[in-house]
């Protein structure tokens, strides 16, 4: 496949760009409001947004979310060490680089066409030190050193929906592993009514973690629609009144619930092992509509 022409408009901000890769049909379709960014659509779910003008520019709710993390687990303009599972459009690697330069990264994503794509029409700015590994996430993750990583971030979904291999203790075993000390592992989950998957999740990390919270939309706490919930999980205190400061500011507010009250939230869920784990929920299809 290639370019499909969107008349009326000059051509760089116009064209769309078609191609099949190995998850399925990629889209990258030109943003009306901002010249050089692009949505990255994969079988018609929306992955990333990318602004190549201004990287540290973050559309996406639950982007906007793991970018509070990141700005919380390191100051602006210090290097951060972070492996990303799940690339997309790299749209998190590209914000760590443009506010935290000299930052290195690396980017595990196993659709390598869709590396190619992305590269090749949305690269990255050439000084960024971002790496991508195309393996599978738990493949690379196996890869970082122990210790080496302050920030390890989980968005991965394979037909819109992350794999099963990527929710159990054993995984979270390995993230920890790559931690440094402090260090903090973040997730972007989806789930919907009744909201099983996200409850195992958060049950799953407080087996492994001592400290927890999580970023959501109200809505989706409630169990009244589909969407998205970002984990956040360390070893060391997170900084929770920052992050419902910076969650209630966002053009769609955030909900941030950590403590007693997300003990709560789990309502007895119990921790996922690889011998039960199974992918997340589809999304309705409504959700795309």
């Amino acid at each position: 496949m290639g370019r499909s022409r969107n008349s009326g408009r000059g051509q760089a901000a116009a064209d769309a760009v078609v191609e099949r890769v190995d998850g399925g049909t990629a889209r990258l379709v030109p943003d009306r409001e901002r010249p050089r960014a692009w949505t990255l659509l994969i079988d018609d779910a929306p992955q990333s947004h990318v602004d190549l003008d201004d990287p540290a520019y973050l559309s996406f709710g639950y982007q906007r979310r793991l970018g509070h993390v990141v700005d919380t687990v390191a100051p602006a303009g210090r290097p951060l060490q972070a492996v990303h599972l799940g690339g997309g459009a790299f749209t998190l690697a590209r914000y760590v680089a443009a506010t935290r330069p000299r930052s290195t990264q690396q980017v595990v994503e196993r659709d390598a066409k869709l590396v190619q794509l992305v590269r090749r029409e949305l690269p990255p700015d050439p000084r960024s030190r971002i790496r991508v590994r195309s393996v599978d996430a738990r493949e690379g993750l196996a890869k970082v050193p122990d210790g080496w990583a302050g920030l390890v971030v989980a968005d991965v979904f394979s037909g819109a929906r992350t794999p099963a291999h990527l929710t159990s203790t054993e995984f979270l075993d390995d993230v920890r592993r790559a931690l440094g000390p402090g260090g903090v592992y973040a997730a972007n989950l989806a789930d919907g009514p009744p909201l099983a998957h996200l409850r195992g999740q958060i049950a799953t990390a407080a087996a492994r973690f001592a400290e927890l919270a999580l970023i959501a939309d109200p809505a989706v706490l409630r169990g009244k629609r589909f969407g998205n919930a970002v984990l956040v999980a360390s070893d060391a205190p997170l900084p929770v009144a920052e992050l419902t400061r910076r969650a209630a500011g966002d053009p769609h507010p955030g909900r941030v619930q950590h403590g007693p009250e997300l003990r709560d939230f789990t309502g007895g869920a119990t921790p996922v092992t690889d011998l039960a784990a199974v992918a997340s929920p589809a999304p309705p299809a409504s959700v795309f509509r």
